[in-house]
């Protein structure tokens, strides 16, 4: 929980007319009245509206943008529902769910115009929600440096409902429905969030895995420049989910409908939306949980190639090549170990690893020998040698695992992040884009160590709270969200502000470097780790269904 009081408590002050006391803001006519975070001299505005509840006729159609209130006062005191996903049961989220919350300076000017930082949660597109991430200590740690900006974070639909698959889906125009309830909470920010203090021209999105990814796809339109001017991936790109039309996860989507108890009867058929439309939301829940956790994949519901005028309407290979995005400044780093996490402990066979990469991107747009061509020849450049293997730098060790453990965990990671990664960054250097590149290898000792460095174990740093309580774990967290902060306040990480930290040099064609970011070693290193095998992954980027190189 975010805070330690209960939001009742907050209900009770509003009912007895203390509201006074508390934070407000105006839009239009409504008074915003927020909490008093007395402890970190903030305010905090929660579960604002920006967008109609997609509910009954509104079910999986894009959002509708709310930027106004219809009540002469709003109780912004707490976080808004969660989406519906699994792991929370349907008391504890809602459909009713796309709010964004607010974290600002107390005491700002009317026209205090700073920068905001706009954060997108990961979860696999299936799970995550804003009340997960308090941003008081980027803000507090933004003050204390004299750059202080305002944190915004937000809630998008999961799963079937924010990213529909399917034939029928691709007919309606009704696919990425996520990625659209994010460009709707960043229109919201254009409208409003200069009435809490905000500057509208100096947002920069941020966020990790599934939102790193849908930060990055928004950066595949030109035009992304109006809702945004700079943006920090971390631990995902556009091509790290696995891109492709909506009919290839029909299964999903027919999975998902015969759940829903008066619609199931209509799974397999072309004609779900109506019926999915008048379901309540008990039942939408009963079909949303298997189809996710009884998915034949690991992520059921990724975003889709939309088509022309979409929002992905092509593999990102064809959009780069034809410089089809946005030239903004960017950060993008990835975890030493980003594999560990997604690769099942019980793996012991080299020939499932091949399966699994010829099922994981097929129908391949190459080919099917094209496919397994490159599945043979990974075997070789990702051999069966712990020494090699993820977790890097532990040598022989497998942990008690079967030693295809590491093999597959160094093999997929390099797949589908710090190849994704290396490449977007050499792409858009040589299209003069200014970027940072960074790798995160700060030891976990409280994770299992076959996991070593593994995904989002960088998310507790950025955001203050390091799980691992050392000196330099501390050390580390605070260099890092000054590097945050910095670049989202003037657009380089190296403002001479706030805590001493290295010089982080610009990514470029002709000095590809990246800042090793670790509490006993943050040095600059050149991104050529595993060259030979990202290598021959960005050589024939399109059978992994990845950017085309130039």
């Amino acid at each position: 929980m975010l805070f330690a009081s209960h939001p009742t408590v907050y209900s009770a002050l509003f009912a007895l007319g203390v509201s006074a006391q508390l934070p407000r803001a105006k839009l239009g006519p409504t008074t915003i009245i927020g909490r008093d975070v007395t402890l970190s001299k903030q305010d905090f505005f929660g579960g604002i509206p920006y967008a109609e509840p997609p509910v009954g006729e509104l079910r999986l159609s894009p959002p509708i943008l709310k930027t106004r209130l219809n009540s002469k006062s709003f109780n912004a005191s707490d976080y808004g529902p969660a989406c519906l996903q699994p792991g929370l049961e349907l008391a504890q989220s809602s459909e009713d769910c796309l709010t964004l919350n607010i974290f600002r300076p107390s005491n700002l000017p009317a026209n205090a115009l700073l920068p905001v930082m706009f954060w997108v949660y990961g979860g696999g597109f299936f799970s995550g929600y804003a009340a997960q991430f308090n941003g008081s200590k980027i803000v507090a740690e933004s003050v204390t440096r004299g750059t202080p900006i305002i944190y915004v974070n937000f809630n998008y639909r999961l799963g079937p409902l924010g990213f529909p698959q399917g034939q029928e889906a691709q007919d309606k125009g009704a696919l990425n429905l996520a990625l659209k309830d994010q460009l709707a909470a960043l229109e919201w920010i254009q409208h409003n969030i200069g009435s809490f203090g905000g500057d509208k021209n100096k947002v920069t999105v941020f966020g990790e895995s599934a939102g790193s990814i849908m930060n990055s796809i928004q950066f595949l339109s030109p035009e992304f420049g109006k809702y945004a001017r700079a943006g920090i991936f971390e631990s995902g790109s556009a091509d790290t989910s696995i891109n492709f039309p909506a009919v290839r996860r029909q299964n999903n989507w027919d999975l998902f409908v015969s759940g829903v108890p008066s619609c199931g009867p209509l799974a397999n058929s072309s004609d779900t939306f109506d019926c999915l439309m008048k379901a309540n939301s008990a039942e939408i829940y009963q079909g949303l949980v298997p189809s996710i956790l009884n998915a034949s994949e690991a992520f059921p519901f990724d975003p889709t190639i939309d088509g022309p005028n979409g929002l992905l309407p092509d593999i990102p290979s064809r959009l780069v090549q034809n410089g089809h995005f946005a030239r903004l400044p960017f950060i993008a780093g990835t975890n030493l170990d980003e594999g560990t996490y997604f690769i099942p402990t019980d793996v012991n066979s080299e020939q499932f690893l091949r399966l699994s990469i010829i099922a994981n991107f097929s129908p391949p747009v190459t080919g099917i020998y094209a496919l397994e061509s490159a599945a043979d020849k990974l075997l070789q450049l990702y051999p069966n040698d712990p020494a090699v293997g993820s977790p890097f730098n532990t040598g022989n060790d497998t942990f008690g695992l079967n030693p295809v453990f590491k093999q597959f965990s160094a093999l997929m990671g390099d797949i589908l992040f710090q190849s994704t990664r290396r490449l977007w960054s050499q792409t858009t250097s040589e299209y003069g884009v200014k970027s940072y590149g960074y790798l995160f290898t700060q030891p976990q000792p409280q994770d299992p160590p076959y996991l070593g460095v593994t995904h989002s174990s960088e998310i507790p740093f950025v955001y203050g709270h390091p799980l691992a309580n050392s000196t330099a774990a501390r050390a580390l967290s605070r260099v890092m969200i000054n590097y945050w902060v910095s670049f989202a306040t003037s657009l380089t990480p190296n403002d001479a502000k706030g805590v001493a930290r290295l010089v982080w040099p610009t990514y470029m064609s002709t000095h590809q470097v990246l800042l090793q970011l670790n509490g006993d070693n943050t040095t600059i290193i050149p991104d050529t780790y595993r060259e030979e095998g990202i290598g021959f992954i960005n050589s024939i980027p399109l059978v992994f269904h990845h950017r085309r190189g130039l």
